[in-house]
């Protein structure tokens, strides 16, 4: 199974750090983030990866390209040079379909910028169960942060996703068919709400994750992920 890493955002409430780097390369604990994500998606099982890219993007390839330090190979979809190219989350996707489907039906979609000790090995074992006639995709919940106390979706007792209840908040990553996206066009979409349809019908599942989770999406968030994470081997050299 492949993963998508998404890097292509601008991360301009990271600033001034992400005026002299990429936002997933922004540092936790010494690591760049997209580095912990990269290195807990390969200690998973994950065996290839696609980073796209968009701001940034030679930065980008200079730091995560040395394949030698992941034992992996790394695809690059670079969707443009600015903010203003990127696709979305949804566009990244469609743009990185036939590389992420290439061995494997399912595919893991994971932020490039969030801070997690989740066992990704879960969603492997839960892409392996994905099917264009049943269950098309599964995402990861979250307790609503301070930021964001709305939530996004609720979790029926069976596992489904539904968009009435008490609500937690997605945590920017899942395991996706391939089905899912069949027919959509290339060009620049979000998921949401596109994905709200398929919810609806009951052909999403989800969990409920409450381990150390951080959204690093202002210097608030990320002095709370050194908190968090600062101490943590997490994502460092094995």
């Amino acid at each position: 199974m492949r993963a998508l890493v998404l890097c292509a955002g601008a991360g301009t409430r990271l600033r001034p750090l992400t005026q002299i780097m990429p936002k997933p390369l922004v540092e936790v604990g010494g690591v760049p983030m997209a580095v912990r994500q990269i290195r807990a998606l390969a200690r998973a099982g994950v065996d290839g990866f696609v980073v796209n890219a968009a701001t940034g993007a030679a930065h980008l390839m200079g730091v995560l390209g040395d394949e030698a330090r992941w034992g992996q190979r790394v695809h690059f979809s670079v969707e443009g040079q600015t903010a203003a190219e990127a696709l979305e989350t949804r566009g990244g996707i469609v743009r990185a379909l036939p590389v992420l489907t290439q061995a494997c039906d399912a595919f893991i979609v994971a932020a490039g910028d969030i801070v997690t000790d989740y066992d990704y090995a879960k969603l492997v074992a839960v892409g392996r169960t994905l099917s264009a006639e049943g269950t098309l995709a599964h995402l990861v919940l979250v307790d609503n942060p301070v930021y964001h106390p709305s939530g996004d979706f609720a979790l029926a007792p069976d596992g489904r996703i539904v968009l009435e209840g008490e609500k937690l908040t997605f945590a920017a990553f899942g395991v996706y068919h391939k089905a899912l996206f069949e027919g959509v066009k290339d060009g620049r979409a979000a998921l949401f709400p596109w994905l709200l349809d398929f919810i609806r019908v009951g052909r999403v599942t989800g969990e409920h994750y409450r381990g150390r989770w951080a959204n690093v999406g202002s210097l608030e968030e990320l002095e709370r992920a050194e908190r968090l994470f600062g101490n943590s081997a997490d994502g460092k050299e094995r």
